[in-house]
């Protein structure tokens, strides 16, 4: 992105008039010499002039005028002038280039004027000085300041006045300092001082860095000067008022100061150490002055940040290059890291954490600079000290490892450089040594980073800096395949840039080790890069899911490309060699990978974007690939294809590059198909790509427009007119054909990626026909009035994105086209607009504001208005605006004029609505009205209003309806119960409100108010006790009816509080404000300050008294931008009201008084919202000291204490809780919340103690935020991912805290859970401690000895799991595992095992036993997956098991410690990677098998039949093992010959559960070798076993097992034909047994699924087999009506699927077979099945059925898209094609024709009272947001275009084929007459709708328009049809 660099602005000077006048006088000589004389003109003339730009002109005239002059006769005039300039100078602004040319010309000064010129400079600038004026400060700071900007005479100005500078500056900074301590409250006023502070600082280190030899001088003269000013710094560095800059800055002026006075040797290192120690001792050497000066600076009780600050001035100020002049430099050297070190633990603020992090650096950088300059005169000690391995480098790393994952970006850029530089220090401070393989530290560091997980970002940065500095090799020699790896984390979006920075380092590195030996070496080095990096890419690129890959061709690709352009020829060679991608050619759905085609498009894309290389006219990309593969490409399935290819296309490395004609053809092709994605980030990268397409355009036609001009031979002249009329045809083709889409009923995502790239053709051309712009821009003759229309009816769509674009582009169109202009057009459009806002649907209001927007660019509404109000009565006093209006002037009284129009219509229904709430929600809601007006002044220019008391006027009474329109709302949304409106308030005020609406509302006859609409009398109907009838609804006086569910009531009441809230906080946020500042001048605006803070209080009552969470929201959304506004007002008043609200909220809460109206629900309501808004607003450059504050009383509310344990203290501690939730959650206070974290965790983990339900479940709340906040929003769906862990160390140095807390409250919770009693014992803080240590895991980098280790935490975990409660035990076996190293998980197994009891005794605990076993379970599946390696040998593992076996047998009587003992047997052997010695694990595999045989499961003794709690976990757990020995690996287990036995034994289980985890492990298995290409019949299913499945389809009852066995039958029955019963039922009679299961379990989908699957297979059989008796053709015409049936809308994705799978395969037996065995009409219907799920809502079912292109006979398709997956609707295309060809090759193109034409009319075979009589149920039991099943991606229009177009082929191929089969001619005149009625009764029922019908009936007008549609078409089809049977 191309930022634009901001220009600085240019003032002319500013003096007061006296000033001036006295100054141009002086300057008025005569007599003078002549250069004198020209020079004092000039400036004169300069003074005169107002234009800044002829000012600075003069200005450098005058410089070379006063370079030019002469010493003679130069006399008092030319003083004059000196003093004009200085006096300029001194009087610009800072940043003014006035002020740097007036420098420039003093400097010019010739040397013999030089004195002189310093004189009057400094003349002027000690008048400055001395000025009295506060306001001047910083101005005169600001000079001083420039003065010593290279300036050499201004430097030499400050010398001559250092002591009145020096005096100057401590008089600005005690000022500063005292001016601080009133600003409390006032955010931007106390920003404006630290910027004002800052500044003054930095000036000050300036003057004392420029004047060192002038400084000795006033240090002898006097000394109270740099005491003072050094009292100012001390000042500021102890006082945390002050922010981190102006600190930061302080510390180095201290340091500064002191090396100013004492030098550069030993001593002012002695003394700064002193400093940094808090000690007096060493500052001996210091003067008297100094020392008493800093002795604040080593008092006990100093902010911690103080020695922060005065390590970052030591290593800023002091000069660390060369060799340390002592032994003090050497100390303080090393002392600095280390006060760092203990200071980083201490540090809460994460902005105090990135200071220590970059000050580190800037350390490490000042210990190279010591070594690098000469190693040898470095002292021993210090280098031993700085050596890799040494104490301080152990503690550095450590220090890296805890912050390389912090949240912040820059402190963990700051630790990658610390880690480099550390690694730098090492190689220096190291005897010299070529290999880092024989580095002993180098290479332990590099393994001990490549064994740490991926997923830890901190990671790749230190792996990088070790690249840098000992090359790719290094870390390849230990990991050959990490580039592979490395490839792989580039599907995570977390990890993709950090991982394609290291490939970055690691190829470039490669190639240049490669390079430097390549003269040594004959082995092509080039072709090893490209195996080492390109090939592992193409792998990826050809092998993984698409969507996995789009960061490498974001992040990587590009980078490899840059590095080897000449790699692109092997990338392209080694694509178009490999063989088809096998998962892309199968029919996977759209979880397959893209292949080479793929691959392909996304090298070439990469390539052309880099420049590498460039398109050709010939043959794109020079005849590399053929035309015809991007053709695939542009349509192919996978998205990514498809933009890839589209980016191939688009992307060029040079914008004026001429787009081809082949480019602009592929565009043709590409766009049809592609402009409805649901993918929305497929739909950007389509408008961006095409984007870039557009701007190509338009600037290579500028370019082939300037070479027209020029002359040119001819030839090259036709080539580039021809170029311009191919762009001309081009965009007028595109822009027709995006406007032709937008059809009534049309997608949402159609219509948003065509409203977009309008918008674009709007932006970068032009549509404005006729203008100067040449004929290529224009494009405004191809836009027709009907397409404007169709764009004016996109603003009706329910997607306000959708409304936005067309609004835009409506904008842009051609006036005429749009026909707005027309009075009688606007006054349709306004009138529209009108109804919208009183509609009941909440859209509708969104719409309305739309059309308003539209309106208000019209030069006649103001007419059209008034004329509107005299329709209604309204007395609306609007002056038509001037003849010669200005658009500006225009749109504000337009706006006026609408919204006083609106303003009046609303106070109108708001007394009605004051009298009746429910006629106003069903017949004109408020807030529509509100919402319009909103949205009018949001494009309202406030800056330049012309009739400003008019809108005053306007305000106030906008502001006064809105508090009416609250009042009338309010009692509804702060009542106890707003969605039933049950007055549980005892408020009088309240429950009064409620009462009147209830009398209105309640139902008379029975409690049926929440289900059906209630009819409303009129006032002046019967009597109120006569029951309305629902069908027979009483006129009120206008005639009409009305109807109100307690829904609209409660919609209407708080959308209007909604409406409200956002008016109130526009009026706040973008009205001008009047107030009179503290200068007595008056600011004129339009909303007061008395206004403001009463829209205030409306929104403190609102958020603290509202229980409608709608309402509250809403109201938070305005406060928050009046509290944005208020702090930023110039009002003092105003500045101070947020810290005045949070005081007297926060005191309230306190209190928790019985009188209190704060909204006490369980989740405080509004509360803390309104604190939220309030504490937000606080600037970020700010201390945050309400912030601060806020928490600390917030925290202490709602941490239990035990002297307010009673109920008063209940209610405070509840909102405090809450309070603290949202403002954890609240992003804009970012880092600020960091230090008040384990504060909070606290609160939360004690809250769990209280004995009440609303604490408890608030600290709940609590909890999850902080958990959320801490480890980061999940990143996967797997609850215990690491990607949402950190390591101990990490946690516990970011939130010390908590470790003794967590550690206390575990060893009190531990201590409860033992369960010898036999009573359970919950601690209520137990789980969440588990939880929160479940996310902790120790790193191998922590050290050894580390006062924060997780290791006295590891037995009470233990201990834990002896809970009596389950959940308990398995939390913490899942805490144990991160406290356990890898290399320690060995040990602790054995031990835990040890632990077990070797026999069975009568003191046996199996809670005990359990929790054990599970925390064995855990650790070793841990170490399974972490390790990829087994246990050590000698581990004594198997050994325990084996002496514990009576765990697993009947000797335990307790069958869940029994299943928990197996599932730790096949952890340790189910797999065929054992954690154990082959010879260990073969004994225990035996043993375990000999207790499954003896098991319940295998033999058949019913009395020992299980039974009690843990029965199901057990038997699985057997099974599991049953699974492993028969299924999975019966080689490992030696099970061959007990096979057929378990698998049976497995499969007759009367347990349910036992059956389908049988079946699914031979299903799981199935799979898997189907995957690997087995073909053939599985070996290991005999035919006893295929015999007991084939059985189980028939009798197994249970639909989950039944299912899975269909499943499994599926998977056999493709690869050998099945025995059903061994032969005794036929194929037929299977059949129609699957078809009646079909029929009577239609409810499940899986169950659906599977029989429709292995049904499908039987038919092919049956068809394949030839045998079509009259049973089995009944059957196969049942199976066609079940596939149809199953893939309608209604079906579960899983059902289509299935059936979309079943048609692609069965296309080539049934679907194209020329035979047609099924028959045509089911044939038929089958393709209309797949044009259904072509059509289908849903991705993966549309993905699924496109396969079917790749599916079918190749000679049947062309040779472009044959064997081709495409997208789906290249597919419909293809397919609707496709069947018109096979009605050709069945010889049934006349019944052909007439199928289509039915399915083109629809299937509307009702009567209009049918369909009216639907209309209006529908419409009667309409509700506000519910909708029916709704297709948003199905066009209807579209595929009644698509069905026509082929329709119109096919009448002609019937016309050109004589013999195409009989037609049934009674049929088609039926067909005729149908359509000609429908045609008629549509069109007729389109005119009776209101004008525009679009806004008002959109539903009606949709679907009338398809009908008057689809009837057109068919009709047209049956013409063309007649005229053709005629000919034959």
């Amino acid at each position: 992105m191309v930022v634009k660099k901001k220009t600085t602005k240019v003032e002319a000077v500013a003096l007061d008039e006296e000033k001036l006048c006295k100054l141009i006088a002086s300057l008025s000589v005569d007599g003078e010499a002549d250069g004198v004389r020209h020079l004092s003109q000039t400036l004169q003339t300069c003074l005169e002039v107002t234009d800044p730009v002829q000012q600075i002109q003069l200005i450098k005239k005058a410089g070379s005028q006063l370079e030019a002059l002469s010493e003679e006769g130069a006399g008092g005039a030319l003083d004059a002038c000196l003093n004009a300039l200085a006096l300029v100078y001194i009087s610009v602004q800072a940043k003014n280039p006035l002020r740097r040319a007036v420098a420039s010309a003093l400097s010019s000064a010739p040397e013999w004027l030089q004195g002189r010129t310093v004189d009057s400079l400094s003349t002027c600038l000690s008048d400055c000085l001395s000025t009295p004026c506060s306001e001047q400060h910083p101005h005169t700071i600001d000079t001083v300041s420039a003065c010593l900007d290279g300036f050499q005479l201004g430097e030499r100005c400050i010398n001559k006045l250092l002591p009145k500078v020096l005096t100057f500056i401590c008089k600005v900074l005690h000022e500063y300092l005292h001016q601080n301590r009133g600003l409390a409250g006032r955010h931007i006023a106390q920003a404006q001082l630290m910027q004002s502070c800052l500044a003054a600082v930095k000036t000050s280190m300036l003057v004392l860095q420029r004047s060192q030899g002038a400084l000795s001088e006033v240090l002898q003269a006097q000394q109270d000067t740099p005491g003072s000013l050094l009292s100012c710094y001390v000042h500021i560095l102890t006082d945390d008022e002050f922010v981190q800059a102006v600190q930061s800055t302080a510390g180095m002026a201290v340091v500064l100061l002191l090396r100013s006075v004492m030098g550069s040797g030993d001593e002012v290192a002695s003394v700064v150490c002193s400093l940094l120690r808090g000690s007096v001792q060493g500052l001996e050497s210091a003067p008297r002055w100094l020392r008493r000066s800093c002795e604040a600076l080593c008092m006990s009780g100093r902010p911690p940040g103080v020695s922060l600050y005065l390590c970052h001035g030591a290593l800023a100020m002091l000069s660390w290059k060369g060799s340390l002049p002592g032994p003090q430099w050497e100390e303080l050297l090393l002392l600095v890291p280390k006060m760092l070190l203990d200071l980083d633990v201490s540090v809460k603020e994460s902005s105090t954490a990135m200071v220590v992090a970059r000050v580190l650096t800037l350390w490490s950088g000042a210990a190279l600079d010591c070594l690098q300059e000469q190693t040898r005169l470095c002292p021993p000690s210090l280098q031993a000290a700085l050596r890799g391995g040494s104490e301080l480098q152990r503690h550095l790393l450590e220090h890296i490892y805890s912050h390389w994952e912090h949240p912040l970006d820059g402190v963990r850029h700051q630790t990658r450089s610390l880690f480099r530089n550390l690694l730098r220090l090492h190689r220096l401070t190291k005897p010299a040594d070529g290999d880092p393989a024989e580095d002993p530290y180098v290479a332990e560091l590099t393994h001990s980073l490549m064994e740490l997980e991926w997923h830890m970002r901190g990671k790749y940065g230190s792996l990088g800096c070790l690249v840098e500095l000992y090359g790719a090799e290094h870390l390849l020699r230990i990991q050959p395949l990490l580039p592979s790896r490395l490839l792989d984390l580039m599907g995570d979006q977390t990890l993709a840039p950090y991982a394609s920075d290291l490939l970055e380092r690691l190829f470039v590195s490669h190639k240049a080790q490669l390079a430097k030996r390549a003269s040594e070496e004959t082995e092509d080095w080039m072709e090893l890069w490209h195996r080492t990096w390109v090939n592992p890419l193409l792998h990826v690129l050809c092998h993984t899911r698409p969507e996995q890959t789009t960061y490498i061709l974001d992040y990587f690709l590009p980078k490899l490309l840059r590095c080897s352009p000449s790699s692109l020829a092997h990338m392209v060679r080694a694509l178009q060699d490999a063989p088809p991608c096998r998962t892309a050619a199968k029919a996977t759905g759209s979880s397959s990978s893209r292949g080479a085609l793929g691959a392909l498009m996304t090298c070439l894309r990469a390539a052309r974007a880099q420049g590498v290389t460039a398109s050709s006219e010939e043959g794109l990309w020079g005849g590399l690939i053929p035309l015809a593969l991007l053709r695939q490409a542009l349509i192919h399935k996978h998205d990514q294809v498809r933009m890839d290819a589209l980016g191939l296309v688009c992307e060029s490395h040079r914008s004026t590059e001429v787009v081809t004609s082949q480019e602009m053809e592929l565009i043709r092709h590409f766009l049809p198909a592609n402009l409805n994605s649901q993918s929305p980030g497929v739909r950007q990268q389509t408008v961006s790509l095409l984007k870039k397409l557009l701007c190509r355009v338009k600037d290579s036609s500028q370019l082939l427009q300037k070479r027209l001009v020029q002359d040119r031979d001819q030839e090259v002249r036709s080539t580039d007119q021809r170029s311009l009329h191919q762009y001309t045809e081009f965009l007028r083709w595109l822009c027709v054909n995006l406007l032709e889409v937008l059809l009534p009923g049309a997608s949402f995502s159609k219509c948003l990626v065509s409203l977009n790239l309008l918008n674009l053709l709007g932006q970068l051309f032009t549509f404005a026909a006729g203008n100067h712009e040449p004929s290529l821009l224009a494009l405004g003759e191809v836009v027709t009035p009907a397409h404007a229309q169709n764009v004016l009816h996109c603003a009706a769509s329910n997607f306000l994105e959708v409304k936005q674009l067309a609004t835009s582009l409506l904008r842009r169109l051609p006036p005429p086209t749009v026909g707005l202009q027309v009075p009688e057009t606007m006054l349709s459009v306004l009138q529209a607009a009108l109804d919208l806002s009183t509609s009941t649907k909440p859209y509708d209001s969104v719409t309305a504001a739309h059309l308003l927007h539209l309106l208000l660019q019209q030069p006649e509404l103001i007419p059209v208005l008034l004329r509107c109000a005299q329709d209604h009565d309204l007395d609306l006093q609007i002056c038509p605006p001037p003849a010669q209006a200005s658009q500006t002037l225009l749109s504000e009284l337009n706006t006026l004029a609408a919204v006083r129009f609106l303003l009046r219509r609303l106070q109108v229904e708001l007394s009605g609505a004051e009298s009746s709430l429910l006629r106003a929600a069903a017949s004109f809601p408020l807030y529509g009205r509100a919402h319009c007006i909103t949205a009018v002044l949001q494009h309202l220019n406030t800056e330049c209003l012309s009739r400003t008391e008019q809108w005053r006027g306007l305000v106030s009474e906008l502001i006064a309806v809105c508090y009416r329109m609250s009042d009338v709302v309010s009692a509804v949304v702060q009542s106890s119960s707003p969605e039933g409106l049950i007055p549980m308030d005892t408020d009088s005020e309240t429950s009064g409100g409620l009462q009147r609406i209830l009398q209105e509302i309640q139902p008379r006859d029975s409690n049926d108010f929440f289900n059906s609409a209630r009819e409303l009398e009129t006032p002046q109907g019967d009597d109120r006790t006569q029951p309305p009838t629902r069908h027979t609804p009483p006129p009120n006086a206008d005639g009409e009816d009305y109807r109100v569910t307690a829904q609209m009531v409660l919609v209407c009441c708080w959308r209007s509080m909604k409406e409200v809230a956002m008016l109130l906080g526009q009026l706040c946020q973008s009205l001008p404000l009047h107030y009179i500042n503290e200068n007595e001048l008056t600011h004129p605006g339009l909303i007061t300050e008395e206004q403001v803070e009463g829209v205030g209080l409306y929104f403190r009552q609102q958020l603290l008294q509202s229980r409608h969470r709608g309402a509250f929201e809403l109201a938070y959304v305005g406060f928050v931008r009046l509290t944005d506004m208020l702090c930023r007002s110039g009002s003092r008043a105003l500045q101070q009201l947020p810290s005045r609200w949070l005081a007297e909220v926060l005191q309230e809460v306190k209190s928790s008084d019985p009188t209190s109206k704060l909204c006490a629900t369980r989740r405080s309501a509004g509360i803390p919202f309104y604190i939220q808004a309030l504490l937000s607003s606080e600037p970020k450059s700010s201390s945050c000291s309400l912030l601060k504050t806020s928490m600390r009383q917030l925290i202490a509310l709602a941490t239990p204490c035990a002297d307010r344990n009673t109920d008063g203290s209940t209610v405070p501690q509840v909102h405090a809780l809450n309070i603290l939730r949202a403002l954890y959650r609240d992003t804009r206070l970012g880092e600020n919340v960091i230090p008040f974290v384990s504060d909070g965790m606290q609160a939360a983990v004690l809250g769990f103690t209280s004995p009440v339900w609303a604490v408890r479940n608030s600290s709940t709340l609590l909890f999850s935020t902080l958990i959320t906040r801490i480890f980061g929003v999940k990143r996967g769906k797997d609850e215990h991912s690491k990607k949402n862990r950190m390591t101990g160390r990490e946690f516990f140095t970011r939130f010390p805290a908590l470790y003794p807390f967590l550690l206390r409250q575990l060893e009190e919770a531990a201590a409860t859970v033992e369960s010898d009693s036999g009573h359970v014992k919950l601690h209520p803080s137990l789980f969440l401690l588990l939880l929160v240590l479940s996310r902790l895991y120790p790193s191998p980098m922590d050290g050894s000895s580390s006062p924060l280790g997780l290791a006295p935490f590891r037995p009470l975990i233990i201990r834990c799991g002896r809970s009596a409660v389950y959940r308990t035990r398995e939390m913490a076996a899942r805490a144990l595992v991160p406290f356990v190293l890898l290399t320690q998980v060995p040990s602790t197994v054995r031990s835990l095992l040890q632990d077990l009891p070797p026999k069975p005794g009568p003191e046996i605990q199996h809670n005990h036993i359990h929790g054990t076993l599970l925390q064995v379970l855990f650790l070793l599946r841990s170490f399974q997956t972490d390790s990829h390696r087994p246990l050590p040998a000698g581990s004594g593992i198997g050994e325990a098991l084996r002496q514990r076996m009576w765990l697993a047998s009947r000797q335990n009587s307790c069958l869940v410690t029994r299943g928990a003992f197996l599932d730790v047997l096949m952890c340790l052997c189910g797999s065929k990677t054992s954690l154990l010695e082959d010879s260990e694990a073969s004994a225990l595999r035996q043993t375990a098998l000999s207790i499954l045989m003896a098991s319940e499961l295998i033999t058949s003794d019913s009395s020992s039949a299980p039974l009690g709690p843990g029965t199901t976990q057990y038997l699985l757990s057997l099974a599991q093992v049953g699974l492993s020995a028969s299924v999975d690996f019966p080689d490992l287990w030696s099970g061959f010959e007990l096979r057929k036995q378990l698998l049976d034994s497995l499969l007759r289980s009367p347990h349910y559960e036992v059956r389908e985890l049988a079946l699914e492990g031979i299903l799981r298995k199935l799979h898997e070798e189907e995957e690997e290409g087995i073909k053939r019949s599985p070996l290991w299913l005999d035919e006893t076993t295929v015999s007991d499945l084939t059985n189980m389809a028939i009798h197994e009852r249970h639909h989950q097992c039944l299912a899975k066995v269909l499943q499994v039958l599926s998977v056999l029955s493709s690869s050998s034909e099945l025995l059903w019963k061994d032969g005794a039922l036929s194929q037929k009679e299977v059949l129609k047994h699957l078809l009646t299961l079909a029929e009577n379990f239609s409810h499940s989908a899986e169950l659906l699924s599977a029989v429709v699957m292995l049904a499908s297979q039987l038919v092919v059989e049956l068809v394949s087999s030839g045998h079509q008796d009259p049973g089995a053709v009944a059957c196969l015409a049942q199976w066609g009506a079940l596939v149809c049936s199953c893939s309608g809308e209604e079906q579960p994705v899983e059902v289509k699927l299935m059936v979309a799978k079943v048609l692609v395969t069965c296309s080539s037996t049934l679907m194209t077979n020329p035979q047609l065995p099924l028959g045509f009409p089911a044939t038929v219907s089958l393709w209309r099945s797949l044009f259904m799920l072509l059509q289908d809502e849903d991705q993966d079912v549309r993905d699924s059925a496109s396969d079917f292109t790749s599916s079918v006979p190749a000679h049947l398709l062309s040779k472009d898209v044959a064997g081709v997956s495409v997208c789906p609707p290249a597919a419909l295309d293809l397919s609707v094609e496709l069947l018109c060809g096979m009605f050709e090759l069945w010889g049934q193109q006349g019944a052909g024709v007439l199928a289509l034409t039915q399915w083109l009319m629809g299937e509307e075979d009702r009567s209009d009272e049918e369909e009216a009589d639907e209309a209006s149920c529908l419409d009667e039991d309409d509700f506000l947001f519910e909708k029916g099943e709704l297709n948003l991606w199905a066009e209807p229009l579209q595929w009644v275009k698509l069905l026509h177009r082929h329709l119109c082929s096919l009448v002609v191929s019937l016309g050109q084929n004589q013999g195409a089969g009989a037609v049934d001619s009674e049929q088609v005149r039926q067909l005729r007459t149908q359509a000609r009625t429908k045609v008629l009764v549509s069109q007729q029922a389109l005119n009776r709708l209101p004008a525009l019908p679009q806004f008002s009936c959109t539903m009606e007008h949709a679907r009338l328009t398809l009908r008057h549609r689809r009837a057109e078409l068919a009709l047209d089809v049956l013409d063309r049809f007649k005229s053709v049977s005629s000919c034959l």
